[in-house]
């Protein structure tokens, strides 16, 4: 006698057995609107592959300056600043026809908060006074110097001043005003001018523009109301990206709880059309679509739980103290600079004051304080980090490494590699010329850069190399982007049916049963 029982609605058990009817609602729900906002994000993940958002790089700031020309020693010598006031970093170069010293202060002392309290950012050095405002006409100079630099031949229009704007809403508030000078060549270019520093601080062009709003824009949720307030948009991306995960969490339990046995013994998607090719790509590529909204989410270091000091106090501790007196001895002591140069820098090394001369054609030389030519050596390094913690490793590399490489910012190469023996085992990347540290890392530096650029863009060594990378990448971003796309559709058929049902439900109870002597059972 055969003891097999029939058994209930297998669909119905389940679904109420490993999706609670509330999450079930719940996802539902998400799919219309955070399911919406994912298909976004994966469509314009195609365009941020090949467009990223416009930003000026600071070497091609240097590029558009003009030509240096060295003012008199004497010049320095009428900067009103104290001479034992700490200096960070001060750089020369040229501002409408004119030489400029940019002065970052340093840490200060007790002794030096007096002065440092009275240091402007910027010296006109034709007179040793704080830089005056450029008025429009400067503005325009400024303007048609950045077009000689980087080969662009439309005419500029005149200056005009403008509010934060889609492509300014990083850079606005740090440098307002800001004046933005548009020019009549084939690429539309438009570049940002600081009202205080005079400064270019920002370039697009119009094919950069058009991308911008398909790709960036949507992908980081950048329209200009909302990246303007920065909390808020931080709020919004955080919650967003929470919910995206919430809802592929469930999307994948409601998958696996919705696999069915069939006849022949296979188990498989009980659906057709559709519904199907959600439910079997939901399944095969949920997990990656969970990485990448999760990624996204670590990208912001929510709650600060990824925060890293790498590369703060060890900066301090490579360049040591750099008084302007020293920075000024070593500026009086340049004579004759090296061709084609556009920025003289300070660039110190253990406490010694060093100078970079950075050329038009990109590159740089280094120069000691007496102006001669100075090349850094392994052995200057491991002077300046000389004490505790010591140095496990140095090496010049001349290759990427796995946390060295161009992702959206340059990675030039060859680099000095310096490996501390510290309890974060601390990596710096030291620039061959200069000494300055290019980018540093800590535990938690190394955990944002394989939660965030490993999971989010798939930025694993082995799979760096274009273009097996777009091999790779492009079809699974478009697997990820059909079962978004699908469960948006399937959730916004279903809640609009529900809505249906609702309102029918609603109108019965409101109607109103009529006695034949024409008297209301209900009342008014």
């Amino acid at each position: 006698m055969s003891t097999l029982q029939p058994r209930p609605h297998p669909r119905k058990k389940r679904s109420r057995s490993l999706l609670p009817r509330p999450i079930l609602v719940l996802h539902r729900w998400l799919g219309v609107f955070v399911g919406l906002l994912m298909t976004i994000w994966c469509l314009s993940g195609f365009v941020m592959i090949y467009v990223d958002y416009p930003r000026l790089e600071p070497s091609a700031q240097v590029q558009g300056l003009a030509p240096l020309h060295l003012p008199p020693s004497a010049s320095f010598d009428a900067v009103d600043m104290a001479p034992e006031t700490p200096i960070s970093s001060a750089r020369i170069e040229m501002l409408a026809g004119r030489p400029v010293l940019r002065v970052v202060p340093g840490e200060p002392t007790d002794r030096a908060i007096p002065q440092m309290r009275a240091i402007p950012a910027a010296f006109d050095l034709t007179s040793g006074r704080a830089l005056a405002t450029p008025n429009p006409q400067e503005i325009g100079r400024i303007a048609q110097d950045f077009a000689n630099g980087h080969g662009i031949a439309g005419k500029p229009a005149a200056p005009v001043e403008t509010g934060i704007d889609q492509w300014t809403v990083q850079t606005y508030r740090r440098n307002a005003p800001l004046y933005r000078v548009d020019f009549a060549d084939d690429a539309g270019t438009e570049i940002y001018i600081s009202g205080g520093s005079g400064e270019v601080v920002q370039e697009t062009t119009r094919f950069q523009r058009f991308w911008g709003w398909l790709g960036a824009v949507p992908h980081w949720l950048y329209p200009t109301m909302l990246r303007q307030n920065g909390a808020l948009w931080n709020e919004v991306v955080v919650w967003t990206s929470l919910a995206g995960c919430f809802l592929t969490v469930t999307g994948i339990w409601a998958g696996i709880a919705r696999m069915r046995r069939k006849r022949d013994g296979r188990i498989g998607s009980p659906y057709k059309g559709l519904w199907w090719w959600h439910h079997v790509f939901g399944l095969f590529f949920g997990l990656l679509t969970l990485t990448w909204v999760a990624s996204g989410l670590f990208s912001m270091n929510p709650w600060g739980f990824l925060d890293s000091a790498g590369g703060f106090a060890e900066r301090e501790r490579l360049a040591g103290p750099m008084p302007w007196r020293d920075v000024r001895q070593a500026l009086s002591a340049l004579h004759d600079l090296p061709n084609d140069t556009l920025r003289i820098e300070t660039a110190p090394l253990g406490g010694r004051t060093f100078l970079i001369a950075s050329k038009a054609n990109g590159r740089a030389q280094r120069l000691d304080a007496q102006g001669k030519a100075s090349s850094l050596t392994s052995g200057e390094l491991r002077a300046a980090f000389s004490g505790q913690p010591a140095i496990a490793s140095l090496e010049l590399l001349s290759q990427e490494d796995a946390y060295y490489y161009r992702h959206r910012f340059a990675a030039p190469l060859p680099v000095w590699r310096v490996v501390l023996a510290d309890g974060e085992k601390t990596r710096l990347y030291i620039d061959r010329t200069s000494g300055r540290i290019l980018r540093a890392f800590d535990r938690n530096g190394r955990g944002f850069r394989w939660l965030q650029d490993g999971l989010h863009s798939l930025d694993f060594p082995v799979l760096r190399k274009r273009p097996w990378w777009d091999f790779i990448v492009l079809p699974l971003l478009a697997a990820v982007t059909l079962v978004c796309a699908t469960g948006t559709w399937m959730a916004w058929n279903k809640v609009s049916r529900d809505i249906r049902r609702l309102s029918r439900r609603l109108q019965r109870r409101r109607a109103v049963v009529v006695m034949p002597q024409g008297r209301n059972l209900v009342g008014p």
